[in-house]
């Protein structure tokens, strides 16, 4: 691991497609959505952050290691919650990286955070690639967060990846849990082990 790398897992949407509080849907492993999410990053990082709405109560079922960001203005979009993210942990943190994980995609493999970490650099952005699609979780350089902190509306952290082409390296990775997230129902696997 070439610099001190944290973690943050955006969880402030309000799940329209799922028709209620996915975050709360029990999965076959007898988890949260939201705590299988957890699990990886928990694991991994000594620093792991948590994106929830303004008016979210604070869950009393997680690791203790998981330090809260409520976001005022999530219901604008995926990247008010993460420059308000960012915003405090650039405040507080002395990271020198961000994995930004997606609360709904619990199926990723450690394998593949390993291989992300391991070209992981405060220069660098470093993001998952199963069959030639590009995924999650991205790791973003310190030298990025500035603008990160600024992000507004919908679209994510996206302008940031395009905007600096030349820092970003896709990782090829076989992992199909880089794409899989869980945004309605019938996305929730039956029998899936987490």
């Amino acid at each position: 691991m070439v610099c001190k790398p944290i973690a943050l897992v955006l969880a402030a949407g309000r799940s329209q497609r799922f028709g209620a509080d996915k975050r709360q849907q029990r999965l076959s492993n007898g988890l949260t959505l939201l705590q299988s999410s957890l699990l990886l990053p928990c694991a991994v990082f000594e620093e792991v952050w948590l994106a929830l709405r303004e008016d979210d109560p604070v869950p009393l079922d997680l690791p203790s290691k998981v330090r809260i960001v409520q976001c005022a203005s999530s219901r604008l979009g995926l990247g008010h919650s993460i420059a308000a993210s960012v915003q405090r942990i650039s405040a507080v943190s002395k990271g020198q990286a961000l994995a930004v994980f997606l609360a709904d995609m619990p199926f990723i493999h450690a394998s593949t955070l390993d291989t992300l970490l391991a070209s992981a650099a405060p220069d660098r952005i470093c993001r998952p690639a199963y069959q030639g699609k590009t995924g999650h979780p991205v790791i973003f350089g310190r030298d990025f967060w500035a603008e990160l902190s600024q992000l507004a509306g919908d679209s994510g952290a996206r302008s940031v990846v395009q905007a600096n082409s030349h820092a970003v390296h896709t990782l090829t990775v076989d992992d199909p849990g880089v794409l899989i997230d869980i945004d309605r129902p019938s996305d929730v696997p039956p029998a899936q082990s987490v």
